[in-house]
Parts: structure tokens; sequence; C-alpha cells
């Protein structure tokens, strides 16, 4: 079998978005003066889809959802014609053929996103020639189903809604779950006390017996975590989540040291390497790669075996398909992140608009398909007049 044709597009989204409200999540951008909302530069609202075909007929599905465009002319001018012409169950070797070449630029960010989408593909590829599900073809089923933590709960200056909200997964049998923290450094120490109060209305409400987890996605510097840590401490959360920058690593590290909150990070970390530095250095306690940014699933494997070594957790970024099949081939992954479906608002919930298929949680557990092939997913065409499509 060979590949012969490589098609990426991007689907922009051009339909009805929800606004977010003021510090409803903190951002990298929180520490500078900035006119608009800080979140604007990280709400992605295009995708990219990549369709790799064989000679056989089987059409390999990809994605990925940094800088689409960017990651498109990365594949169509650079990856795509180094693949055509090969067997893609070469997948390592293939792998090894895009990271090497685009080693000068593309060791991290939008180089490797580009060629996550690609190796998933591959993957897809194989798992549809088989007629086996992806996990199979990672080792089979560790697990009968997948634990999955609800990951939305932006933050809200109505508590009201806040909680309701939440009562809303608790109700649908999640026994876990995610909320954003809305204050970083600039807003001082009432930012700290809104943020706290939030936290602690949040475990008032489901009790000792849920898994509560605090994101921050890297709104906070190095010395306003290292007060807060110590505030938040006795609401018994499962983890913090990205406190600080992910190149601050020696923040990670001694943010790890106070051991008062595990750590958790890695959704902006790249390739084996990157996750061996993290591991070595002792810098986490979570790793949460997202496998369509880190490398794709050849790599990902890589990674949930180096953690298992060390024991740490893998509980990747973002649920989705392409997460789903690495958790569950891997006794690594204790939990699943799960983004419930919703209107268009940060950019996580084009997946649902885009591709058909992926689970949705029933008490709180994911089930996959043993007699599905592939990762599962098919391409939805009930929402292509809310898309530009640039092929």
């Amino acid at each position: 079998m060979k590949i012969t044709k490589i098609t990426a597009k991007v689907y922009e989204w051009k339909g009805e978005v929800d606004k977010p409200r003021a510090h409803f999540s903190g951002s990298a951008m929180d520490i500078l003066p900035t006119k608009k909302e800080t979140m604007a530069s990280f709400r992605f609202h295009g995708w990219l889809v990549v369709e790799v075909e064989t000679d056989e007929g089987i059409v390999g599905l990809g994605n990925c959802a940094l800088a689409p465009r960017i990651a498109k002319d990365i594949i169509d001018i650079y990856l795509a014609p180094q693949l055509i012409g090969e067997d893609p169950y070469d997948n390592e070797y293939l792998w090894q053929k895009m990271y090497r070449s685009t080693i000068a630029w593309g060791r991290k960010g939008i180089g490797m996103a580009a060629i996550s989408a690609l190796d998933i593909a591959l993957w897809d590829i194989k798992g549809k020639k088989e007629h086996l599900p992806v996990y199979k073809l990672l080792g089979g089923k560790t697990k009968e189903t997948l634990w999955a933590y609800a990951s939305k709960l932006y933050a809200n200056d109505n508590l009201d809604l806040f909680l309701q909200e939440a009562q809303g997964y608790l109700d649908q049998g999640f026994t876990a779950m995610k909320m954003r923290i809305g204050y970083g450094p600039k807003d001082g120490p009432a930012g700290m006390r809104k943020n706290i109060e939030q936290i602690k209305a949040l475990r008032n409400l489901v009790g000792p017996d849920i898994d509560l987890m605090v994101e921050c996605y890297m709104g906070w510097t190095l010395e306003y975590a290292k007060r807060m840590l110590p505030l938040l401490a006795e609401y018994n959360l499962r983890w913090i989540e990205e406190p600080v920058i992910p190149d601050d690593i020696d923040g990670y590290a001694e943010l790890k040291a106070m051991n008062l909150i595990p750590i958790a990070g890695g959704e902006h970390e790249f390739t084996l390497f990157g996750f061996k530095d993290l591991l070595c250095r002792n810098a986490i306690d979570v790793i949460q790669y997202d496998t369509n940014r880190v490398g794709g699933i050849t790599i990902a494997q890589k990674i949930n075996h180096l953690a298992e070594a060390f024991q740490i957790p893998v509980i990747p970024h973002s649920g989705m398909m392409h997460n789903y099949h690495v958790c569950m081939a891997t006794t690594a992954s204790p939990i699943s992140e799960f983004f419930p479906v919703y209107n268009v608002e940060v950019g996580n919930e084009l997946f649902y608009y885009i591709f058909k298929g992926d689970p949705i949680p029933q008490n709180g557990r994911i089930s996959l398909d043993d007699c599905q092939e592939g990762l599962g997913l098919s391409l939805n065409t009930d929402y292509l007049d809310k898309f530009n499509i640039i092929v």
C-alpha cells in the first residue's frame, strides 16, 4: 500500500460565536496591558483537517488546531512531498523523516502540530486497513471504559450561573470536573480573593468525593503562584494546571517541590525530548500533552511509556478521539478530559462540528467500540455552510 494523495483543508468558522465574559479564563497575556480581551490570541475558530489517501482507496483523517493556515502551508510545501509514494505502515520512519527534515525550524509549535496531523492520519489508515480500532494497534484496552472529567466551567463573577453549570455536570454523572481561574497577578489581592471564593463555592457544592482541577492557562507568574498555592491547599484539588508559562521549567519544579497541590503541564510541550526534560527535572505531577500537537500517536505512545517508568499519570489535553485511543491503550492514563458539546466559544467545540464519531460520556464514562475501524471518525457535513473551507 502506498500514499498517493494528501489534502490539507482549513475549516474556518463563520457561524455564531458566544462572546466570553471578562475574567472568564487566565492566559499568558494577562500580565501585559492590552486593549483586547487577553484570551483573544488563544481562541481558535479554525481547524486543520488532513486527508491522506492510498492506492487502495483508504483515506486517513488527521487534524490539528494550532495556526491552521500555517500548518496547511507546512504540510503542502514541506511534509506532503516526503510522504507521497511511501508505505503508511512505516509510521516510525515517516515520523523521523518529517521531524529531521524540518528540525531547523519545526521542532516545537506549529511545525510539530503539522507533523502530528499527518501521523494521526497514518494510524487511521492502518486501523481501517486492519478493520481494527487504533487502540487495538497500540496494545488494546487496558480498561473497560475511560473515566472522563467535564472540562469547561469558565470563571464567572455570576456565582449562581457558575454553580448551576457545575450542578449540571453532577446531574450527568460526572465525578470529576475542571474550572478555569479568572484572575491573575495584575488583579492584585482582590483578584486572589475572587479566585479563592469561586473555588471554595465549587468545593462546597460538589462535596469531598468529587475530583476538582483548576486551570490557570499560563496566566500566573511564579511569584503569584507561590502566593496562591498555600491559599488553595485546603480545597483538595487534584491538580493546578499550567500555573506558569511552559518555558519556565524551573518554575514548575519549584512549585512541585512545595508539595501543596499536584502540578500539571505539558499542553504546550512537544516531542519525547520535551517530556524527558520535564520528568528528569522533577517538574510536573501530571502530563497533559495533546496528541495533535505533541507529534501524533507515534510520539504520544512513547511519552506514555516514559511516564509509566516515572509513575507520572498521563491525562491528555482536550479529549477527542486522537487522545482517547492513546488513553485506552495505556495504564498510565487514569482519566480523560472531555469538553462538553457546546456552542462555539473558545474553539475546542469545533471538533464536534467538523467530525462525527466522538463519543459522549454516559455517567462520566466514555466507551470505545471494538468494532470501529481506525479512529472511528468521519467528516461531518451537517455544518458545512457554517465554515469557510480553504483547500
